[in-house]
Parts: structure tokens; C-alpha cells; sequence
């Protein structure tokens, strides 16, 4: 007995190979998009505060981003609206030098720092954060050296959740009981709301402690 392997016999075993090869392919490909994604997690630093002589309000972002990070100074992504909002809320040209807004905060009693020390991440998002990376900045020490801090203002959601989460149980119940405040986040990210939006709220839970 013979059996005829025709045209159409051979074309599908051939289709079936072409089939498995895509499919080692695709999985290689979803195996080196892993890995490049997890090559691109990095451990990042915040800045040391900007500190006054005397404190009178403290305000806390999570983690500067990466145009931040670059530029070595805070809020240095040129959409972000906190200069100008600062500027506004305080009186001088946001377009001042970077040292000449920094001394401004601290001539008006304005303390800045970041809630985390150090953390692991992808991308500049708040969201991309591993919790489990996070390691926070020494709040104890500075309600010690600013005894007279009258509030803390959270620039954003990860800022003020990081801070209620993980700083207000380790502080002295007497600091405890100072305001906290959940600000708009002046990052462009959050395109939820207008700059003038922002700078409107700020202005007006900030203005009252200064």
C-alpha cells in the first residue's frame, strides 16, 4: 500500500512549521520586552530640604522627577506650575535664577523637601513607584530643627498618602496634631485641572499660614 503525499500535504506541514517558529519568536520577543522593562527600574534620591531659619510651613512632594533629577534642582520640568504658583503666592518673578527662588522660599518662612529619601521606579509617574522600594526622609529631625512648622502642604495624592502612611505614625503626638494638607499636584501629569486652578487653591489653603 502507497501512500501520496500531495501538493496541499506538503504546504500545511509547512504552514505548521512557520507557525511554531512565529510562536517561539513572539514568546522570545515577550521575554526580552521583560527584561529590557525590568533593566529600566531605577533607584533614585531626593534632594536635601530647602530650609529656613525658621519654618513656618513645610511643603512635600513624593520624589523629584527625572528632568529634576538632571537639572539638580526641584520642580525643573518646564510645565510644572509650581514656581509660578510660588511666585505668585509669594511676590517674586518666577523667572528669577534658581538660587533667587530658593532664597525666596526661605526669606518667607517656606521649608521643601520631598516625603521619600529613596525609592525604586520606571518613569517619572507616581504610580510606577515600587512600595516596597520606598525609603522615607527624617521627619522627626525636621520637626526638630522647625519646631515652629505650623502646617505641611502635599504637593499631590502619592505625596500626601506617603506622608499619612508612613511619617505621621512615627512623629510625636504633638506634631501629630498639626494640619496636613492635600494639595493639586502642579505636575503637568495632572491635566485634570487647569494651572490657574491649581494655583487658586494653593494660594488660598497656603496663604492663611504665612
Amino acid at each position: 500500500m502507497s501512500v501520496r503525499i500531495t501538493g496541499n500535504a506538503v504546504r500545511t506541514t509547512q504552514d505548521e512549521v512557520v507557525d511554531r517558529t512565529l510562536n517561539r519568536r513572539t514568546l522570545f520577543d515577550r521575554l526580552a520586552s521583560i527584561s529590557i522593562h525590568r533593566d529600566t527600574m531605577t533607584t533614585v534620591h531626593s534632594f536635601a530640604p530647602v530650609e529656613p531659619g525658621r519654618a513656618k510651613i513645610l511643603i512635600l512632594g513624593s520624589m523629584p522627577g527625572k528632568a529634576s533629577l538632571r537639572a539638580g534642582q526641584y520642580y525643573a520640568h518646564p510645565r510644572n506650575a509650581f514656581w509660578p504658583i510660588l511666585g505668585q503666592l509669594l511676590g517674586f518673578d518666577d523667572n528669577l535664577p534658581y538660587a533667587g527662588r530658593v532664597t525666596q522660599l526661605r526669606d518667607n518662612g517656606v521649608g521643601l523637601w520631598d516625603v521619600l529619601q529613596t525609592c525604586t521606579r520606571t518613569s517619572s509617574l507616581d504610580s510606577d513607584i515600587v512600595e516596597s522600594s520606598i525609603v522615607i526622609n527624617d521627619f522627626p529631625g525636621w520637626f526638630e530643627r522647625h519646631p515652629d512648622t505650623r502646617a505641611v502642604f502635599c504637593n499631590g495624592g502619592k505625596a500626601y498618602e506617603s506622608f499619612q502612611r508612613r511619617v505621621v505614625p512615627i512623629l510625636p503626638e504633638s506634631v501629630r496634631e498639626r494640619p496636613v494638607h492635600k494639595l493639586p499636584s502642579t505636575s503637568p501629569a495632572h491635566a485634570a485641572m487647569r494651572p490657574e486652578q491649581k494655583a487658586e487653591q494653593w494660594i488660598e489653603l497656603i496663604g492663611g499660614y504665612l
